[in-house]
């Protein structure tokens, strides 16, 4: 039962019909003239990653499709939390939206307290894109497939490095969970940035990093890094030569990437939903749908409740990883 329904119902108990009645009319008008005006995509991280580059897309379509600027504003910190608080305490009408990925469920095991409540201050509205994660290395690495990086990091322990946009961060946590797939120990280099870790690959300043597709493909169609694995049930149509993870002879690593949407907590039921509608129509369209698999990513779409599901599971399993791996909170 929506809760502008609820608010109905009662209004009718009260013997306040009408009252109840102007509510609805006005929740649906709200829903039928929205967006009115410009909307924001908060981005919690610097401009080029995957999630800025999926969000920048979906952006473009969803300003085509609606006839109002989707906009785009880079407010990165804090493996994302900087961002994220900003949305969680704008209006809830529907102009401000938090592009929103898997770093969420694992802020709990970050940080030993948020400035928002985790579980509800944000709704999620749908996902936009899966992506799988590839263990990537440089060029000129000595590693030249998945067994021997393993096979190497099992005989000298935290030799093997990696590195990775901060502590905290979605790939710091995808590399434990590697670790412990494989059981091995490598070593940390935590950068500022995502694209600090890129270029600590690329110049040799650590021998690997996780990372999703997007964020790197460029430079691996380019020829200066080289995937060893990727993660997910088969081979992504972009990269047919790079072996899954189970493939490469490790099943264990399962971790998938995803981004969407998420608005403030109040936010009227219809406005979410609609919003959710026009990002299924934009996933829909050939462009989206190449640019995409270009990407090594798959279309999402699914329901406000379903993202919100994915979300809490999310949330569970990375509390198992962090617990092993022994990260500490700030």
């Amino acid at each position: 039962m929506t809760i502008s329904r609820r608010i109905f119902i009662a209004a009718l108990a009260l013997g306040a019909t009408f009252a109840g009645t102007s509510l609805n009319a006005g929740v649906a008008v709200a829903a039928d003239t929205f967006p009115s005006k410009p909307v924001r995509i908060v981005v919690a991280y610097p401009p080029g990653g995957a999630v800025d580059t999926i969000a920048r897309k979906v952006a473009q379509k969803l300003s085509e499709q609606m006839g109002q600027q989707f906009v785009i504003e880079n407010k990165p910190g804090a493996s994302g939390t900087i961002g994220a608080r900003e949305v969680a305490r704008a209006q809830p009408d529907g102009y401000t939206l938090l592009a929103i990925d898997n770093t969420y469920a694992i802020l709990p095991y970050v940080f030993n307290k948020l400035p928002w409540n985790h579980s509800t201050d944000l709704i999620p509205v749908t996902v936009s894109a899966f992506s799988p994660i590839m263990l990537v290395v440089g060029n000129k690495s000595r590693f030249t497939d998945l067994q021997s990086l393993v096979d190497a990091a099992r005989q000298e322990p935290e030799k093997v490095t990696y590195g990775t946009g901060g502590n905290g961060s979605a790939p710091h946590f995808s590399a434990e969970a590697f670790q412990q797939a494989a059981n091995v120990k490598l070593f940390h280099v935590p950068y500022k940035g995502a694209g600090e870790a890129v270029v600590g690959v690329l110049s040799e300043q650590v021998d690997m990093i996780m990372a999703s597709p997007p964020s790197v493909m460029g430079n691996v169609r380019g020829g200066q890094m080289r995937p060893l694995a990727i993660s997910g049930t088969q081979r992504v149509s972009a990269l047919p030569d790079v072996p899954t993870f189970a493939e490469a002879g490790l099943p264990q690593f399962k971790v998938l990437n995803w981004s969407g949407l998420a608005a403030p907590k109040g936010t009227p039921t219809e406005i979410v939903n609609k919003l959710q509608t026009e990002v299924v129509k934009v996933l829909a369209a050939p462009d989206v749908k190449e640019f995409l698999a270009e990407q090594g990513s798959e279309p999402g779409g699914m329901t406000p409740d379903a993202f919100a599901q994915l979300i809490q599971q999310e949330t569970e399993r990375w509390r198992d990883i962090a617990a092993k791996a022994d990260i500490k909170r700030q």
